[in-house]
């Protein structure tokens, strides 16, 4: 007879995964991939190591579920952005002035997630996120193609390019050894008008300030 656990067991393992991958989350944030030892984690969770293992069989599998659930969370914003009903330009402005400023905000998980060098496994994980911003960028350049507003172009590498451009901009100011924090207002409103003139929209939707 196969050993079946009880509810109340489903319900504690449950619980201690949803604090080892919120641990993890948390050490990453504030320290990069490399502050996050499956040590570490297991004490910031109040678990075993053998615990920690029995959810996830490799510390790169942990680390791909917190990507995972961090891009999942990031992609739904955008969504809800470009569900939005302002013509495409300033849902396109929008999307990219969320995203600069939550990265700011919180800059040791955004450099983790968006260059520091990861197995392999986790590296998948990111390039699949990146394709999913990508897939809102591309239905939000449609969109402007569709009402005039974007000149005729290849959706695929205008969206590509977009994500491209704002996730490399991010780079220095997340960085651990960046020197003084960057204006979030002035950097978002920069890296979203060079993307809506990648982009082709007109200079006076590239330079149109984003709502503080």
């Amino acid at each position: 007879m196969a050993y079946k656990r009880s509810p109340l067991m489903e319900e504690r393992m449950a619980g201690a995964r949803e604090r080892i991958l919120l641990a993890a989350r948390e050490l990453v944030a504030a320290g990069g991939y490399r502050n996050a030892p499956v040590t570490a984690v297991a004490t910031q969770a109040g678990v075993s190591t053998g615990l920690i293992y029995r959810h996830f069989p490799s510390k790169a599998e942990l680390f791909v579920e917190v990507l995972s659930a961090a891009v999942e969370h990031e992609v739904q914003i955008l969504e809800g952005i470009a569900a939005g009903t302002e013509p495409a330009p300033q849902r396109l402005r929008l999307a990219i002035t969320a995203f600069v400023r939550r990265a700011l905000a919180g800059p040791g998980l955004a450099h983790a997630f968006i260059v520091e060098p990861v197995d392999p496994e986790v590296e998948a994980e990111r390039m699949r996120g990146r394709r999913r911003f990508g897939d809102v960028f591309r239905r939000l350049v449609q969109d402007g193609m569709a009402t005039g507003a974007f000149p005729a172009q290849d959706v695929d590498v205008t969206a590509a390019c977009i994500v491209g451009a704002f996730t490399e901009a991010l780079v220095g100011p997340t960085a651990p050894s960046r020197q003084t924090p960057r204006d979030e207002h002035a950097l978002a409103d920069s890296i979203s008008a060079f993307c809506l003139r990648a982009a082709g929209a007109s200079a006076s939707v590239g330079n149109a300030p984003a709502p503080r």
